[in-house]
């Protein structure tokens, strides 16, 4: 069977709580307003590998960063590498302009090119833009799932886009073995999508900020939560790892940062660099064949280039530096929290050639948390 133990807690819902900031109503990258999210997850077949057959253990995740089109009313961004063996798309566009204007579509490595030319077939079928004498240059990234999927057979197809952006809506996210993140593998354990969010108090400002991840990365020995060894504790010699897996440190992770904090492209990049801290929390590095790729954007700005005054100049919100550093607790936490809840959400998945990838096991999880006094009564 493709998902063998399900599970839906998540890191809260098991007595975990990373920080000290309150999460939102969703504890989302949905908690940001006009943040959607939509999935098109692919699970199809059994057994040996089959190029162009299966088994299939894969999908695509669409993030919406503004609800309605965002080609028509951009968002500053900015973007981090903190190792570059992988893809994101758009970034060039990005650090030339500090705008975001598609929507970010994360799907598996092989599939990266489809996606992004979906993304423009969406846009043209539906008409939220006027194609006449106008480009895009969608926003699209990766982590390989070729261990678990037949990732060279092209199973992510136009339509599945599509299914994604039709789907995509506020409020809770699915998360674990969705999406993108269908085939993925974290710290030795079955990883996927996770999301998790942080409300500044008001005395600050009130932002929220969230954070979206894709966890394919890391190794056992060095999963850490909330500072406890847990890897350590739960060896291959108890749980196995995955049998012919990557070397330690290969693997990806994507990170996608949304705030509602009327933030200048430079302070996007400030906060997308910060996921970097939150990852090297969980126990991840950066290693040499690991693409750790980010994106911060802020919904703080709309309308920017709507109403430009008499002598065409633009008028733009933002925080002054100094009052960064609150926003940069909350992107470190929130992407600590995400990664985790990716892999509390996570199921046991059997792929090709009847690989198996275990989840992360809730009561042995909780013992160990317990054992450092580290979990809520």
């Amino acid at each position: 069977m493709a998902n063998e133990t399900p599970q839906s807690a998540r890191a809260r819902d098991l007595g975990i709580r990373i920080g000290t900031l309150a999460p939102g109503r969703w504890n989302a990258i949905t908690d940001v307003a006009g943040v959607h999210v939509g999935h098109t997850t692919l699970i199809k077949g059994n057994g040996p590998l089959v190029i162009g057959q299966g088994p299939v253990r894969t999908g695509v995740t669409m993030v919406v960063p503004r609800a309605g089109n965002p080609g028509d009313d951009p968002l500053f961004a900015g973007s981090h590498v903190l190792n570059g063996d992988g893809e994101m798309t758009g970034l060039i566009y990005i650090a030339e302009k500090g705008l975001l204007a598609t929507p970010i579509g994360i799907t598996n490595t092989h599939s990266v090119g489809m996606v992004r030319d979906a993304i423009i077939a969406y846009d043209v079928e539906h008409g939220t833009r006027a194609y006449t004498n106008t480009w895009s240059l969608p926003v699209v990234a990766e982590t390989y799932d070729g261990f678990l999927s037949d990732i060279n057979g092209f199973h992510v197809r136009p339509d599945h886009v599509f299914a994604a952006l039709d789907a995509a809506t506020t409020g809770p996210v699915a998360e674990g073995n969705v999406g993108g993140g269908t085939g993925m593998i974290c710290h030795g354990f079955k990883g996927g999508i996770g999301t998790s969010s942080r409300v500044l108090p008001p005395d600050k400002g009130g932002w929220t900020t969230g954070v979206l991840v894709q966890a394919n990365y890391g190794s056992r020995a060095r999963l850490t939560i909330d500072g406890v060894p847990v890897g350590r504790a739960l060896a291959a010699s108890e749980i196995p790892t995955p049998r012919a897996a990557p070397p330690a440190d290969a693997g990806s992770i994507i990170v996608i940062v949304a705030t509602d904090a009327p933030l200048l492209p430079m302070q996007c990049r400030r906060m997308a660099q910060r996921a970097s801290l939150g990852i090297a929390r969980v126990g991840g590095v950066g290693g040499d064949s690991s693409g750790d790729i980010f994106l911060a954007f802020s919904t703080g700005n709309q309308g920017l280039f709507a109403d430009p005054a008499a002598d065409g100049t633009l008028s733009a919100r933002f925080l002054p530096n100094n009052a960064m550093s609150d926003l940069f607790e909350a992107v470190v936490d929130a992407t600590e929290e995400a990664i985790v809840n990716a892999l509390c959400t996570a199921t046991t998945m059997t792929g090709i050639n009847d690989r198996v990838v275990y989840a992360l096991p809730h009561d042995r999880l909780q013992e160990v948390m317990r054992s450092y006094g580290r979990l809520d009564a």
